[in-house]
């Protein structure tokens, strides 16, 4: 094995401060094209679909549970699953905890071909608790996800429903912390330094932030 060029402590700090260079503008980058997501333009759903939860059967508005944003991720477990997709299963243990997105109106739910009593299992076999439906149509392909996986947000309007954004293949990698999550979304973080369309919400970042148990005191 080839191990770096080992070097001082002075040659280190200036290598590392012209990495940081470019750290922090791939940072700014990255808030310029999160700013951009949230004035994508939008698609209304017209169609119903159906989906099958451990509540019973449930809609693509029961989905967002009440909230205004929804994340769905389209895992691959199909029906009678020998091999789940170790890929989908790797991001789904990535998720961080649910209590954080929900408190910036956000939803995250799987969806999957696999019938309900297949995706329990699994979730138990994984120590998993995220919301997880039975898909029961062409949701599916109609958003997009044709065999393989991916990842569409949706943002609702009372009772109407817009499809915003949607990614696949390494466009879900670097995702799983909440701030990732919600740089997908229309109204983003939601906090005040963020370049988003006037009347977006916004508050002061940190000020809303809480342990993953306290949300409810708020």
């Amino acid at each position: 094995m080839n191990l770096p060029k080992v070097v001082s402590q002075e040659e280190w700090a200036d290598a590392r401060d012209a990495i940081l260079e470019k750290e922090k503008a791939m940072t700014r980058a990255l808030d310029a094209l999160a700013a951009e997501r949230r004035k994508l333009p939008m698609v209304k759903i017209e169609k119903d679909y159906a989906f099958n939860g451990p509540a019973g059967e449930a809609t693509l508005l029961g989905l967002f549970e009440g909230r205004r944003q929804l994340i769905v991720y389209h895992h691959m477990l199909k029906p009678n699953d020998e091999s789940p997709c170790s890929g989908c299963s790797m991001f789904t243990d990535n998720i961080g905890h649910l209590a954080h997105l929900n408190a910036r109106d956000t939803t995250l739910a799987l969806v999957s071909r696999a019938p309900l009593a297949e995706i329990e299992a699994f979730k138990k076999r994984m120590g998993w608790t995220l919301p997880w439906y039975e898909t029961k149509d062409d949701f599916n392909p109609d958003f997009g996800v044709t065999g393989g996986f991916g990842l569409n947000v949706f943002l609702r309007d009372g009772q109407d429903i817009y499809r915003t954004y949607f990614t696949t293949g390494r466009g879900v990698e670097a995702l799983g912390s909440t701030w990732t999550f919600l740089d997908l979304t229309p109204l983003g973080r939601q906090e005040s330094w963020e370049d988003s369309p006037p009347g977006w919400p916004q508050s002061a970042p940190y000020q809303w932030w809480r342990l993953h148990d306290e949300y409810a005191a708020q």
